[in-house]
């Protein structure tokens, strides 16, 4: 009788639901989701690559001192200016990091919060739509 071995194979991919955020390195807390992430955007009738927003969806967090709370209130207190920070989304496969994209000179251009709702159980999510230079993805 002929003999049959099986053998399993790991998949070679990543899970969307495991991922950070750093800020200026320094990781972000309170993060839902990350939107809108692309490496390379061509426009081919301007013939020019485009830098596509990205979009950060998060708890509203208590802390002026966290991440993004600071950059928010910086931004904010600077209407007209662009308070850069280096953004890295970085995925991660059992807590280690398998790859990043970093966002060169990013600035908020758009903030916004779901809707308050009497009749939900629902936390409030801060929808923070960032501006860039540029993606260097980091293998």
């Amino acid at each position: 009788m002929a003999e049959t071995s099986t053998s399993i194979q790991a998949v070679d991919s990543l899970s969307a639901n495991e991922f950070r955020v750093e800020i200026n390195g320094v990781a972000a807390s309170g993060i839902f989701g990350v939107s809108g992430l692309h490496s390379r955007s061509v426009d081919l009738e301007a013939g020019k690559f485009v830098n596509q927003p990205v979009l950060i969806t998060k708890m509203v967090q208590r802390d002026p001192d966290l991440p993004f709370n600071a950059w928010i209130r910086e931004t904010l207190a600077n209407p007209t200016a662009k308070i850069v920070r280096q953004v890295a989304i970085v995925a991660m496969d059992e807590g280690v990091e398998t790859r990043r994209w970093v966002l060169k000179d990013a600035w908020i251009s758009a903030v916004a919060y779901s809707d308050f709702d009497s009749g939900s159980d629902q936390l409030v999510e801060e929808r923070i739509t960032m501006q860039h230079s540029g993606v260097e993805e980091v293998w």
